[in-house]
């Protein structure tokens, strides 16, 4: 269709170099006699709405990006590469969320865009953090236990869940992703480099 048309507005162009098409800005406000003639004829017609043909160039870009989505989203699920302590987190209807990078991306949107907390999220996410648990594979001979004396091995899920050096009352009761966001607003120094 799409061809059609364009080689019939090909032609035309074509027959006379005067021959040219203008484009008048008409608002429905207007009450243009025209504006109510195109209405009528389209409800007039009870055909059903026509869907992208799988011939059409959106259609086939459209099945493309969603094939690379799929294959980003798999990859990044069951690959290795991206590390044995990585996080995984829920949006608000409990449900994993996956990579994307449409609207900001996965989980952006939800941290904001402060350098500080968006360092101290993925610290925390994937575990490379300031935290003895991992600071041991390259200093062994540094103390493991949390300084708050309650664990033998200060870990994420011991700062996050049980630790008493950050308030209680700001621990998250379950794995959807703004309870962790609220914790680390909520308690500035966890996941940080920053000592002082």
């Amino acid at each position: 269709m799409f061809i059609l048309v364009t080689s019939a507005i090909d032609s035309f162009f074509r027959k006379d170099g005067r021959n040219k098409i203008q484009f008048w800005f008409c608002p429905s406000k207007a009450k243009w006699p025209k504006h109510k003639l195109v209405d009528n004829q389209i409800k007039a017609n009870n055909r059903a709405p026509i869907f992208p043909s799988k011939e059409s160039h959106l259609f086939n870009k459209k099945k493309e990006y969603n094939n690379i989505l799929h294959e980003w989203q798999d990859s990044f699920t069951t690959n290795p590469k991206r590390g044995q302590c990585f996080l995984d987190f829920e949006d608000k209807n409990q449900k994993v969320i996956k990579p994307t990078y449409a609207k900001g991306g996965s989980w952006l949107p939800s941290i904001g865009f402060t350098n500080s907390l968006c360092t101290r999220f993925t610290c925390m996410t994937t575990g490379h953090a300031p935290i003895r648990e991992y600071q041991q594979r390259f200093l062994p001979h540094l103390p493991i236990s949390c300084p708050c004396g309650e664990a033998k091995i200060q870990t994420r899920e011991h700062i996050v869940m049980e630790c008493d050096i950050h308030d209680p009352s700001t621990h998250p009761c379950n794995i959807i992703i703004n309870s962790f966001i609220h914790f680390l607003v909520d308690n500035p120094s966890a996941f940080s480099f920053d000592d002082g």
